[in-house]
């Protein structure tokens, strides 16, 4: 494994890490849970990622029975969570200092753990004051209940005017950003946000690497049985998926695999170490069902070395994403 610190903080995260959305609960089991999360910290993962929303709180849960069973020395791992979904209350909801507060009080309770390595904003709240969740986080890590706070898909200016705040009244700011990244969806992580990592030192804990597993190939001859895009409340990621544009995609994998193999490496294995190319990502964080699937993801980091000049430009012009370059004058 290799680790990455967090932007300019001094954390290390593997640079593959692990993820419970949409599969734990809704796919996966304790038992199977239990399993993955032992696959991945013995290859070196040392951060799994949850968040309050991920089946209504029983993500966590689950999560926090694995971290107990196992036993593993809280020094040697990070957890985070994220606030924003807890419910359909108005008080359940957004970054007010209460529910910023309760959320985190609860993923302790459900994860089992006494604080948070990292906790994010998982959207920005347009009806609560920047400052108000600002000092609210600085709370929460004056107490020790978190170590690291940060967003997840915030525009770079509202993340620029969260550090402002912080900074002016000394506070701890943003340290990270969960934006979505991967071969198809570019623009926020390699253009959007280029000032904030030269300004702040933002790292990245990058979601969705293998574009809600498109990049994985799986979609290829049409929508498998048992895939999360024929799980209920997930319908939107079918209707994307049979889009025009979901199609192209589609097709631009096809093309992604015939060079994977030339590589001896899968389409989804191209597709991680692609991500790992990129310096600014702290880490990728995988998903997984089943054993063989994490191991085969896990094995992206093989595959990192080889993708030299030559290769970059030849996925360049398959996928022809990349975003207009910023100018500087």
């Amino acid at each position: 494994m290799q680790y990455r610190r967090l932007g300019r903080s001094g954390l290390q995260l593997s640079a593959l890490s692990f993820g419970s959305w949409v599969t734990f609960s809704t796919q996966v089991d304790e038992g199977a849970a239990g399993e993955l999360m032992k696959l991945a910290y013995d290859a070196g993962v040392n951060f799994f990622d949850n968040a309050e929303a991920y089946a209504a709180g029983e993500s966590e849960v689950l999560m926090g029975r694995v971290l107990k069973k196992m036993g593993w020395g809280r020094d040697s791992y990070c957890v985070s969570s994220k606030v924003f979904w807890g419910g359909k209350l108005p008080t359940q909801r957004g970054l007010s200092k209460k529910h910023v507060r309760d959320c985190c009080h609860a993923a302790l309770r459900r994860l089992q753990v006494e604080y948070l390595d990292l906790y994010f904003c998982h959207r920005p709240d347009l009806d609560t004051p920047i400052e108000e969740t600002v000092r609210a986080m600085n709370e929460l890590i004056a107490q020790g209940k978190v170590l690291y706070w940060g967003t997840s898909e915030w525009r770079a200016d509202e993340i620029a005017a969260a550090h402002g705040v912080a900074r002016a009244l000394g506070l701890a700011g943003p340290t990270m950003e969960q934006p979505q990244y991967n071969l198809f969806a570019r623009e926020r992580v390699e253009r959007e946000y280029l000032r904030l990592y030269e300004d702040i030192g933002l790292g990245t804990t990058i979601w969705s690497p293998l574009a809600s597993g498109v990049l994985s190939g799986k979609y290829a001859e049409g929508v498998p049985k048992g895939s999360r895009m024929t799980l209920a409340g997930y319908e939107w990621l079918r209707e994307r998926l049979e889009s025009d544009a979901g199609r192209e995609k589609v097709r631009k994998t096809r093309e992604l695999a015939s060079l994977a193999k030339e590589l001896g490496a899968s389409v989804a294995q191209l597709a991680i170490a692609w991500c790992l190319v990129n310096p600014r990502v702290s880490t990728v964080i995988l998903g997984a069902t089943k054993p063989a699937q994490l191991r085969e993801n896990l094995a992206a980091l093989d595959v990192v070395p080889q993708l030299d000049a030559a290769v970059l430009a030849r996925i360049e012009a398959i996928v022809r994403t990349k975003p207009e370059p910023v100018e500087r004058f």
